[in-house]
């Protein structure tokens, strides 16, 4: 029997529109709670963006998530996975970052994982932009060494630095991961890459070092299903982190982001990836770059916390197995 502190508040008893919000409704137990030891996924919430180079917001994100996800039902139409009664599932608060400096923020971040790692929580993060990946990814690599990664994105986020040498920007953080060894690079592989280019530094380094690129040419012409069985190929057996940026959806169903590139999947195929990532060992998750100013109305963040819950209920299903 599942453990009913951890199920969610149902809409039948609780207006979905009333109520203190919390991650899908879920109980919010943070550090120190009695009851964190029996966490199992923990839905965290980063929100800081200062790692952005162009247009700022997603540190408005995990608000902004953590609304939408009202929506969120105890039950997946498709899989027919319960993912709160397969798994202890609770949102455990927001890492308060510093938002005058961005390595006592990333050495923040990393702390407040370290704890949820000595927990044994798998994590599943809302962002933020996608440096926020990188304290993260410090954390889980103390527990479970290089890690693969299936990475969902316009872009690669593989640069070696920006103006003259900044080497933490939400476009470096998996060039940093490589080199710190938190990644094994021939087990990631990065999908839904497009967009014009400042050169081809990014994609040469994931060349040099095995890392499998999938652009969005090739994943039309081949379908999700075919360039998700590469992916998990790819990222075999071992110990996997998930990483989503909003981005790669096209900005028609989710202009609320910092760099939108047109030409990506629509929302349909957003939430298929998500799918057919079943059976992977998911150590850890994240949704970044949602940013609210951009999508006032909100429906970016619905797409991406449905992605969240996609996501969830994979993680969750083999929690439960």
């Amino acid at each position: 029997m599942s453990d009913p502190f951890f199920h969610p508040v149902s809409g039948f008893d609780l207006p979905r529109f009333a109520g203190v919000p919390t991650f899908m409704r879920l109980p919010h137990v943070p550090q120190g709670h009695d009851r964190f030891g029996d966490v199992q996924i923990g839905l965290i919430g980063v929100p800081w963006d200062s790692g952005t180079t162009n247009r700022p917001g997603p540190r408005h994100g995990p608000r902004q998530l953590r609304d939408a996800s009202t929506m969120m039902r105890a039950q997946h139409a498709v899989s027919g996975v319960r993912p709160f009664e397969a798994a202890n599932c609770a949102d455990l608060g927001d890492v308060g970052p510093n938002p005058a400096d961005i390595l006592d923020s990333m050495e923040r971040i990393t702390a407040f994982y370290d704890q949820v790692m000595a927990a044994s929580i798998v994590p599943l993060t809302a962002g933020g932009d996608h440096l926020t990946s990188l304290p993260v990814l410090r954390s889980l690599a103390k527990v479970h060494g290089p890690m693969g990664m299936v990475h969902f994105d316009s872009h690669t986020d593989l640069f070696h630095s920006y103006f003259g040498g900044t080497m933490y920007t939400h476009g470096t953080p998996f060039r940093r991961a490589v080199e710190e060894g938190l990644l094994d690079p021939k087990r990631v592989v990065q999908i839904g890459l497009r967009g014009t280019m400042y050169d081809t530094e990014d994609r040469d380094f994931a060349a040099a070092n095995g890392i499998r690129l999938i652009l969005i040419e090739e994943f039309h012409a081949r379908g999700v299903e075919d360039v998700m069985a590469e992916a998990r190929e790819i990222a075999g057996s071992g110990k996997t982190y998930v990483s989503y940026d909003i981005d790669f959806v096209d900005p028609t169903f989710a202009p609320g982001t910092g760099t939108p590139e047109v030409g990506g999947p629509n929302s349909y195929q957003a939430l298929q990836v998500c799918r057919e990532l079943a059976g992977l060992d998911i150590v850890g998750a994240d949704m970044v770059e949602v940013s609210p100013p951009f999508d006032t109305s909100g429906g970016t963040a619905f797409l991406g916390v449905s992605i969240m819950y996609e996501i969830l209920c994979v993680m969750a299903a083999r929690a439960g197995a």
